[in-house]
């Protein structure tokens, strides 16, 4: 297999790296934030190189927050015969959510404290890299928790739950547009696409922010 990894750890990523080599796979890029993988894959695609699969840490710089799942899901819409495997200590529900609503063929969650055998990452990659889907059982549990706390939460593009983050946050939509640097109307239209994802009816008028907020306070908690 032609592998990418994108892991923020100096020692894991070559420790993986010189792993994959032993068993004669061949490691094409590695790096160490989200923006760089997305970087390098767009360029092994362009020279018709596109590899069999990325393996992915989900919290990497600069925020340790979601950056490598949202990396995924950028390459994922770009390059969808890319196999991606999430590997790492934390279950993020939101934008996994949608990483595994769509087409699911090709996409493993993996937690890096629970793989206790080699052989099993090893099989687990294959399995990806084949089309196959591959979720650590405590992944499946928390998705299906969050599903059944607030589904209209799954239904949010990753822009959105970027802007309801800000709004529980507190910052207003011009705040919000400075930040991720949109205009004052694009904001306004992520607003109201968030209700209507929600089902927050148009009479509900200025508490419609008050609840969105709550239902991804609750998410969140």
């Amino acid at each position: 297999m032609r592998v990418v990894i994108a892991e923020d750890s100096v020692i894991l990523r070559d420790g993986l790296g010189a792993l994959l080599a032993r068993r004669s796979h061949e490691v094409v890029a590695a790096v160490g934030d989200g923006d760089a993988l997305v970087r390098e894959v767009d360029a092994l695609a362009a020279a018709d190189a596109l590899p069999d699969i990325a393996v992915v840490d989900v919290r990497m710089p600069p925020g340790f927050t979601d950056e490598g799942l949202r990396a995924a899901l950028t390459l994922r819409e770009r390059h969808p015969g890319l196999g991606v495997l999430l590997f790492s200590q934390y279950v993020e529900t939101s934008y996994a959510a949608q990483l595994f609503g769509g087409d699911a063929r090709g996409v493993g969650y993996l937690l890096k404290d629970r793989v206790a055998d080699v052989s099993d990452f090893l099989d687990a990659l294959e399995r990806i890299a084949a089309g196959r889907t591959v979720l650590d059982p405590e992944v499946v549990t928390q998705l299906m928790g969050a599903a059944r706390v607030d589904p209209g939460m799954t239904r949010l593009t990753p822009r959105e739950s970027e802007v309801l983050e800000l709004m529980a946050q507190g910052r207003s939509n011009g705040a919000i547009a400075e930040a991720l640097v949109l205009t004052y109307g694009a904001v306004e239209k992520h607003v109201t696409s968030i209700f209507g994802k929600l089902d927050l009816a148009p009479d509900a008028g200025d508490h419609r922010r008050v609840l969105a907020v709550l239902r991804y306070l609750r998410l969140e908690a």
